[in-house]
């Protein structure tokens, strides 16, 4: 018996009746604290402005812009609830444990202009059908988070752009800058922390409505990156304080140094919060990362997101998972199979082989069975589109494909088919494993 989400009617993800994770208060466009709940805007944290330093910020032209859109925000609704963001907590620790898998998915970077119910329905019924897929096949309830209603900021390379001997400030995600190589679209406007607000309390509002429909749960993650935005947005509860932008948050390769004030203000937050490894990321590195956020060893606080190239994760990560488990810290690891497997092609088009991001996967997977620990779930850029962005997969996208559907701002993102075979990819791993120590059967008998 299942679901309409063709998740187990008894897992420890689904929704109790009428309950849903994303929920909008009547005559308000966000999501504001549950009934009876006092909430109000954060006393000032690690600041966005001094502190620990902090990296991959824009290069605002206006400071007083900046402050005067970041004020407003701090009183406007918040968009998530914290008994939400404590429900996912308490699932994340199930997936710590071995007993859930977690589907995290969805644009690289969203768009302000293509924030519709259309989109939104496409990516939550594309999730939907690969939970359904990857529950069967594991025997676990399946964890649906999107990366929506929030991923509007991407970190750089560099922060400058050059094109024909022109250069302008790199494209950072539409809640800092627009695409377009103009010196208007690129320059940083403050402005744009307002629309990506009302644009994501409109997604949670679409979201409310999907979720109403089927009784399952469904939260929604971003990268905390554009530190005003993220800390105009928190709030104080009895319980503490929240980041109430999204239900989790997570905190990138290139700004998850110890003494940065990326890390300083997912510290200072009670939301579960991931950090993406990389493949030069070192055992101290992730126990330090532990002793930082979360001192007190409380399942469901920490993820950690391996995102190490399909010819580095079968090297790199044992050392990581054995030394982390030994300490005795309970996180979950998640595989992110997409950004270290990124390729120029013979277009000139970004691109990702859908053969290396199953390989990653099937490594990731290979670790944690010789390590006896579990293979908590997948971070994944994808859409519910027939784009042409990835090549491979069931209707085999070549190179030479990539122009006609390739329309991501940023990243490129698995499509619908592409998305589709990696869940029935991945259920075919999870049917042919074996028990692990922890008793997790990942075949149904």
């Amino acid at each position: 018996m299942s679901t309409a989400s063709g998740q187990p009617a008894t897992a420890a993800a689904s929704a109790p009746p009428a309950t849903t994770a994303v929920s909008t208060p009547p005559a308000t466009t966000a999501v504001s604290a549950p009934p009876g709940t006092s909430v109000a805007p954060a006393p000032p944290g690690p600041s966005a402005v001094s502190g620990p330093p902090a990296a991959q910020q824009p290069d605002w032209p206006d400071p007083g812009a900046l402050r005067a859109v970041a004020d407003e925000l701090t009183v406007l609704p918040a968009l998530v609830a914290a008994k939400e963001c404590d429900r996912l907590r308490e699932q994340l620790a199930a997936v710590a444990r071995g007993e859930a898998f977690l589907l995290q998915g969805g644009d690289c970077a969203e768009s302000l202009a293509e924030a519709g119910p259309d989109t939104t329905a496409a990516k939550y019924r594309t999730l939907n059908l690969m939970a359904a897929v990857i529950s069967e096949a594991a025997g676990l309830p399946v964890i649906r988070l999107g990366r929506i209603a929030g991923q509007y900021a991407k970190p750089r390379s560099s922060p400058t752009e050059i094109r024909d001997g022109v250069e302008l400030p790199s494209y950072r995600g539409d809640m800092v800058n627009g695409p377009a190589f103009t010196t208007a679209a690129r320059t940083p406007d403050p402005d744009r922390l307002r629309r990506v607000y009302h644009a994501s309390a409109r997604t949670l509002g679409h979201l409310n409505t999907l979720t109403a429909a089927d009784g399952a749960e469904f939260w929604t993650s971003h990268e905390a990156l554009v530190l005003e935005y993220e800390h105009a947005l928190s709030r104080t509860t009895p319980a503490g304080r929240y980041a109430l932008s999204g239900h989790l948050l997570w905190i990138g390769e290139r700004t998850r140094r110890p003494d940065g004030a990326h890390i300083a203000f997912a510290a200072s937050v009670r939301n579960p919060i991931a950090v993406k490894l990389g493949p030069s990321s070192t055992p101290d590195d992730a126990l330090r990362l532990i002793d930082l956020l979360d001192p007190d060893r409380e399942p469901g606080r920490l993820t950690f997101i391996s995102r190490m190239g399909a010819g580095a994760v079968r090297d790199t990560l044992p050392d990581l998972v054995s030394k982390v488990t030994a300490s005795g810290a309970e996180v979950a690891w998640i595989c992110d199979p997409v950004h270290g497997n990124t390729v120029s092609s013979p277009t000139g088009h970004k691109t990702r082989r859908l053969d290396d991001v199953l390989n990653e996967i099937e490594g990731f997977l290979e670790v944690h069975r010789s390590l006896g620990t579990h293979p908590g779930g997948v971070h994944l850029e994808l859409t519910g589109d027939h784009v042409t962005e990835c090549v491979g997969g069931t209707y085999e996208i070549r190179f030479e494909d990539l122009p006609t559907r390739y329309e991501t701002v940023c990243d490129p993102r698995l499509n619908l088919g592409q998305s589709l075979d990696v869940a029935f990819e991945l259920a075919a791993m999870y049917a042919s494993s074996p028990v692990t120590d922890r008793g997790t059967t990942w075949a149904t008998a």
